[in-house]
């Protein structure tokens, strides 16, 4: 670049267009990141080298002859591989997505390409997005920039891994129970879950229709608030998309904002040091004006046995579709019958978390035990969200910690129950709907803390003022992995 301020990831746009700065030579010093660090962290499953420099050189031309550009202009944006983009692949992390080319893309990138955003590449996740480790990935796992001998989250991993290693000035992630915010945490970055329907859904390969959201990811809340302004609002594509106007981009006044700590968000299992820090992150918001109490949601406890009765009943749903003639690889081997050839492709393209999904799932959902599972669930999910709305009374903002524990190493034996736990406290906001942002609030061990803040419905603007605040004050820092030679 050709000035260090654009070193700001939301000040590169106006760089670009006042010809302070080249989208060529900014997209060229990612690329060369990439080249340096990704063998080492396996963030990316398909790069976008040659369309985004020549993106990038037509933005240059354009920015010479005085042409308006976009809000995105020049910023590199990496894509979790459950997203589609037109010309590239979209895996979903299995093999049996293998070969997939989409003839479209999503909504979400439409925008993010009409704002003269630059497609990066695919990031790597876990399996249709089941984990919190991007280990579950048909393709291998994604490490931590921070450590890179623990794991980065999931199920986003991928795209947080590129953001927090400077490989990507932004990113794409989907949220199902936690995934944008769970990496987020793990990788010391900002990762928004934004309100159900806020997002176009529309292009997203489908895991839990319910509960999912496309969202952004960035090193700092101005520059998730920007990306966020630009993919959000209503989608004739997308039948869930909301007609509620966005609201404006925020500020970081937060004199009088009512600041709700969760009961519930600090229960037995969290880990200490990550419940300090937590604390220390709602100190700073006391510091800045906000006014903290606290406050419970009594059916929290249930709510991860609620998420994963529905999660699961919804992937079985959506994953029988792949049957290796209308959608997915047929198996390698060959079958002599249409049960034998469907059993094969199933067997061969998904991995095992997928499989236990799906098992649990056609359970919850069979003639025997539906009223006793999924109905039952479908209730305590009612409930839950009333127990919020009386929250909300109270309180502008609810916090507690993103995840219950630091970052695990890659190859601890977690059994999937001891998995599953580590979204105690991030699938509330997707059953509910609600929008959540993790932001960075320091580190324990040299490992990064995040802070989980949950808003009403549609009040985004809350979250991202009150993230841009902490984010100020707090300063952001980078992996030392990135910073080395």
């Amino acid at each position: 670049m050709t000035s260090q301020k654009a070193a700001s990831p939301h000040l590169v746009p106006s760089m670009v267009a006042n010809g302070e700065a080249s989208a060529e030579e900014y997209i060229g010093s990612i690329f060369a990141k990439i080249e340096r660090l990704d063998p080492k962290l396996h963030a990316y499953l398909q790069l976008n080298r040659e369309g985004a420099l020549a993106k990038a050189k037509e933005l240059d031309r354009r920015a010479r002859k005085g042409e308006r550009l976009g809000r995105l202009a020049g910023l590199g944006v990496a894509v979790k591989d459950n997203i589609c983009v037109r010309g590239l692949q979209a895996t979903a992390g299995s093999k049996i997505l293998q070969g997939f080319n989409p003839p479209y893309d999503a909504t979400a990138i439409r925008r993010i390409e009409e704002e003269d955003g630059i497609i990066i590449g695919k990031t790597n996740l876990d399996e249709f997005g089941m984990g919190n480790t991007t280990g579950n990935s048909a393709f291998g796992p994604t490490l931590n920039p921070w450590d890179t001998a623990r794991v980065p989250g999931g199920s986003s991993g991928g795209s947080v891994a590129a953001v927090s290693a400077g490989m990507a000035t932004l990113a794409l992630g989907s949220d199902t129970g936690g995934s944008i915010r769970c990496p987020a945490s793990f990788c010391s970055v900002v990762g928004l879950k934004p309100t159900y329907g806020r997002v176009s859904r529309y292009g997203l390969i489908p895991y839990a229709n319910s509960l999912e959201q496309i969202g952004p990811i960035g090193r700092d809340a101005e520059s998730v608030s920007l990306l966020f302004d630009v993919i959000a609002g209503p989608d004739s594509e997308d039948a869930t998309s909301s007609e509620e106007p966005v609201r404006p981009l925020p500020t970081d006044e937060l004199k009088g904002l009512r600041v709700g700590r969760v009961k519930e968000f600090f229960a037995e299992g969290t880990d200490p040091k990550v419940a300090e820090k937590v604390v220390d992150g709602v100190s700073t918001l006391e510091s800045l004006g906000a006014k903290t109490g606290e406050v419970s949601v009594g059916s929290l406890p249930q709510s991860l046995a609620v998420y994963y009765i529905i999660a699961m009943a919804e992937a079985s749903s959506n994953l029988s579709r792949y049957d290796g003639v209308r959608y997915g690889r047929p198996a390698d081997r060959g079958a002599s019958d249409w049960n034998t050839a469907f059993a094969n492709a199933r067997s061969d393209g998904f991995g095992e978390e997928v499989k236990r999904r799906i098992l649990l799932g056609t359970f919850v959902l069979s003639a025997g035990y539906y009223e006793a599972y999924y109905v039952r669930a479908q209730r305590l999910r009612a409930l839950l969200s009333n127990e919020f709305a009386l929250a909300f009374k109270r309180f502008d903002v609810l916090v507690g910690p993103t995840m219950p524990v630091l970052p695990p190493r890659v190859g601890d034996k977690v059994s999937p129950v001891e998995d599953y736990l580590m979204d105690v406290y991030t699938v509330a906001a997707n059953l509910t709907g609600l929008p959540a942002v993790s932001v960075p609030c320091g580190h324990a061990q040299g490992l990064p803390v995040g802070m989980q803040m949950i808003a009403p419905r549609f009040r985004e603007d809350i979250l991202l003022g009150a993230a841009c605040a902490i984010g100020r004050e707090n300063g952001g820092k980078s992996p030392p992995l990135s910073e080395a030679s």
